[in-house]
C-alpha cells in the first residue's frame, strides 16, 4: 500500500491515467466512414443536407463556446472540464447512434464542437500536475498515445468496413463502450491544486498587515500558497497585457498569421473531404479505404514532423520562405484532389497536403514557443486557434452554408485551394524579402567579425 501511495503523489501516475483517457476517447473507428453513415440507409440523408447543414454546425459551435470553456477549463482547474468532455462526447456518440433527423444531426455536430473546444482542457491538466522540467516529456507522451488512438481508430474502422465484421450502428456500440471506459477514467484524474491564471502559486508572505488579505489559514500550509479565486477582471487585464506583449515580436506575428490561416484551411478541407470523396467515387461502385488512408496521413505527419527535428536550420531567416513553398505544394495537392477523377490520386493528394500541414505547423509551434513562458505560450495558441476559427466561421458561412452561397463540393475545394494559393504567395514573397536582407546584412558585416551567440536560437 505505501508504495502505491508513492506511486500514486509520483507525476507518472495523472500522466498515465491521461494517457489511457486520451487512447480510448479518441479511438473513433466510425469517423473516417461518417458521411457514408449519414447519406446511407441508416440516417438516409442526402450528401447536401451533410455537406451544407450540418457539418457547418460544429464550426458555430466551437467558435461559440471557446473562450467560455478556455477561461472555465483555468477557473475549474481543468479535471472537471475533462469529466465533462467525456460526458458530452459520449451523449455526442449516443445521439449519432440513435437519432435521424437533420435537426438531431445538427445538434450532434453542435455538442461535438464543444468537445473539440474541451479538448484545451486535457493538455493543460499536465501543467498543473507535473513539474515543469517533466512538462515536456509527459505532454508527448499525451500527445503521441492521442496519435495512437485516432491511428487505431481508423484502422480498425478500415478493417471492419473492408471485411464486412461489423455494421454502422454495431461499431457506434463499440466506440459509446470506449468513450464510457474514457469517462470512469476521467472521474479517477487527481484534482489540480493549481492552474494557469486563476488559481497561481505564489510565495507566502513573511511579514506585513497585507499578508492576512490572503488568508492566514493559507500560510500554515508550506513556503506557497494559492492565489485563491482571483478576481476575472484582473485575470482579464493580464490575459490582455501578455496578449498585446507577444504580439509585439514581428516575427512571432508572422508565424502566428501562418497559424491562423493555414489551420483554418485544414480545418476546412478535413472536414469536408469526405463529401469530395464520396463525389469522386461513390461507395456503391467502390471498396472505400478512408480509415487506411486516415491512419496512413497520421502516421506519415508524425514521421515528417519528427524527422524536422534533426535538420539544421536558420528558420529565422528561411522560415518564412519555407511556408509560402510548402503552402504552394499544399495547394498544388488541393487542385489535383478537386480535379482529379481517379480516388486513389484524390487520397494520395491528400496524405501528401496533411503531411506538408503537419510538418509546417510543427515548425511553428517550436518557432513560436521558443522565447516564451508556458503561459504565454498557451495563451498564443488560443488566440492563434481562436483566430483560425473566426476566419473558418466566416469561410463557412460564405461557401457552406446553405444560407449563404451553398456551393457544391468541387466549387468548395476549388475555394481552398485557391486560398492556399494565396498563403503561398504572400509568404513566398515577404520569405523572399527576408532572404534578401538578410543576406545584404551579413555583406555589410566584415568578414572577421564573430557570429552573434543567439544566432543558433532558432535552429533545430
Amino acid at each position: 500500500m505505501e508504495a502505491l501511495g508513492r506511486w500514486r503523489a509520483d507525476w507518472k501516475y495523472p500522466t498515465a491515467l491521461l494517457c489511457i483517457y486520451g487512447f480510448f476517447s479518441t479511438v473513433k473507428p466510425l469517423e473516417p466512414f461518417l458521411t457514408l453513415y449519414l447519406t446511407g440507409p441508416d440516417k438516409n440523408l442526402t450528401t447536401e443536407q451533410v455537406n451544407n447543414q450540418i457539418f457547418p454546425v460544429w464550426t458555430y459551435s466551437y467558435l461559440c463556446v471557446l473562450v467560455p470553456v478556455f477561461l472555465l477549463t483555468d477557473w475549474l482547474r481543468y479535471k472537471p472540464v475533462v469529466v465533462f468532455q467525456g460526458a458530452t462526447l459520449l451523449i455526442t456518440t449516443a445521439m449519432l447512434l440513435w437519432l435521424k433527423s437533420v435537426r438531431a444531426m445538427q445538434a450532434m455536430q453542435f455538442f461535438y464542437g464543444v468537445v473539440t473546444a474541451s479538448e484545451v482542457a486535457y493538455f493543460s491538466y499536465i501543467y498543473s500536475v507535473v513539474d515543469l522540467k517533466r512538462y515536456r516529456k509527459a505532454t508527448s507522451y499525451c500527445r503521441s498515445v492521442q496519435l495512437l488512438g485516432y491511428t487505431a481508430g481508423s484502422v480498425l474502422g478500415q478493417l471492419l468496413v473492408s471485411w464486412e465484421l461489423m455494421s454502422f450502428n454495431h461499431t457506434l456500440v463499440l466506440t459509446l463502450a470506449l468513450t464510457a471506459v474514457a469517462l470512469l477514467v476521467s472521474c479517477l484524474l487527481p484534482m489540480p491544486g493549481r492552474s494557469m491564471f486563476f488559481h497561481r502559486r505564489q510565495k507566502t508572505p513573511t511579514a506585513g498587515p497585507e499578508g492576512r488579505r490572503d488568508g492566514a489559514g493559507d500560510a500554515r500550509r508550506g513556503t506557497e500558497e494559492p492565489v485563491g479565486e482571483r478576481r476575472c477582471s484582473r485575470v482579464l487585464a493580464q490575459l490582455w497585457e501578455g496578449f498585446r506583449q507577444c504580439y509585439s515580436s514581428r516575427r512571432l506575428l508572422y508565424w502566428s498569421v501562418w497559424w491562423a490561416l493555414a489551420t483554418c484551411g485544414y480545418n476546412q478541407t478535413a472536414n469536408y473531404v469526405q463529401v469530395l470523396w464520396e463525389h469522386v467515387q461513390p461507395s456503391q461502385n467502390f471498396s472505400v479505404y478512408n480509415g487506411g488512408v486516415e491512419a496512413a496521413s497520421n502516421l506519415l505527419g508524425a514521421a515528417t514532423a519528427y524527422g524536422i527535428g534533426f535538420t539544421e536550420v536558420r528558420w529565422e531567416q528561411w522560415g518564412e520562405l519555407a511556408l509560402g513553398g510548402f503552402s504552394g505544394l499544399g495547394a498544388g495537392a488541393l487542385f489535383l484532389m478537386t480535379f482529379t477523377g481517379n480516388i486513389w490520386v484524390c487520397y494520395a493528394g491528400y496524405v501528401v497536403f496533411k503531411c506538408l500541414y503537419t510538418l509546417l505547423i510543427t515548425i511553428a509551434m517550436y518557432q513560436i514557443a521558443a522565447d516564451l513562458s508556458m503561459e504565454r505560450y498557451a495563451l498564443v495558441f488560443g488566440a492563434n486557434n481562436f483566430g483560425a476559427l473566426a476566419l473558418q466561421t466566416v469561410i463557412t458561412s460564405v461557401v457552406v452554408d446553405s444560407g449563404g452561397l451553398g456551393l457544391g463540393i468541387i466549387p468548395q475545394f476549388t475555394v481552398y485551394a485557391s486560398y492556399f494559393s494565396v498563403i503561398a504567395v504572400v509568404f513566398s514573397l515577404r520569405g523572399l524579402f527576408t532572404v534578401w536582407r538578410s543576406n545584404k546584412s551579413q555583406q555589410s558585416t566584415s568578414p572577421g567579425k564573430e557570429e552573434p551567440p543567439d544566432s543558433e536560437e532558432h535552429r533545430f
